[in-house]
């Protein structure tokens, strides 16, 4: 690894919140190096010496990315990646290594990691793939604007509009349309829409359903942006 030197590709996040980087390597100058060089531009970063103390540190935390030397004691770096994906974690992991070879490379990869750098490496390489690898698994931010023909719905204002004016929504209302919200054009249990709004039973989503299409749909007999997904719950269906 060349020498740590100070870079103005800071770490993209989606959110305020700085990713939180888990670092295994036995080296103990690269592990810190490492962590100085990540925190400097915009991470939290927990190290492990090892494969276990790596297990330790994520039964606590769910770290957003794991940077994981190949060659420790005991269980490698390969192995931890293996068992990882066998327990279905997906928590994106970059592998570095010594063994730079194609087929180094090859079975790093078809162990489950999602991206693998050499020894020697530049660090701003290495933030770079971070970066790449944060943005491709790091969901989008939920439209704070959706508009239902005539209405719109403010999410971080909590304003529901129908033609410009303001539509008055009661406190469970308000709750539904934001559960909603975050994830349009995907389904939400009415399990989950209980749990989100102050409704305590999953039959009181319903109501609470009904009412806010009477005040979004041009036909609450017949919706069309707040559907019923039979079986799951509901999903939210903006222009």
């Amino acid at each position: 690894m060349t020498a740590l030197s100070d870079t103005a590709d800071a770490i993209i996040t989606a959110s305020d919140q700085a990713p939180h980087l888990l670092v295994v390597d036995d080296d103990d100058r690269i592990r810190e190096l490492l962590k100085k060089y990540l925190v400097d531009n915009g991470c939290r970063v927990t190290v492990a010496a090892n494969a276990q103390e790596a297990r330790e540190k994520m039964r606590g935390i769910a770290f957003d990315l794991m940077v994981l030397d190949i060659m420790m004691p005991g269980e490698t770096g390969l192995e931890l990646t293996q068992s990882l994906r066998d327990a279905r974690s997906d928590v994106p992991i970059l592998l570095l290594t010594a063994r730079g070879l194609p087929e180094d490379r090859i079975e790093g990869l078809e162990r489950g990691a999602d991206d693998y750098l050499a020894k020697p490496f530049e660090p701003r390489e290495l933030l770079l793939r971070i970066n790449a690898l944060l943005r491709r698994t790091t969901p989008p931010p939920p439209p704070t604007e959706l508009t239902f023909g005539a209405s719109s719905f403010n999410t971080a204002r909590g304003e529901l509009r129908c033609d410009g004016d303001l539509v008055k929504l009661t406190s469970s209302e308000l709750s539904l349309l934001r559960a909603l919200a975050e994830t349009p054009g995907k389904p939400v249990s009415r399990l989950e829409l209980s749990r989100r709004t102050s409704a305590a039973l999953e039959r009181s989503v319903d109501v609470q359903v009904t009412r806010v299409r009477k005040k979004i749909e041009p036909d609450p007999r017949a919706p069309i942006y707040l559907q019923t997904v039979r079986g799951v719950g509901y999903v939210l269906m903006p222009d």
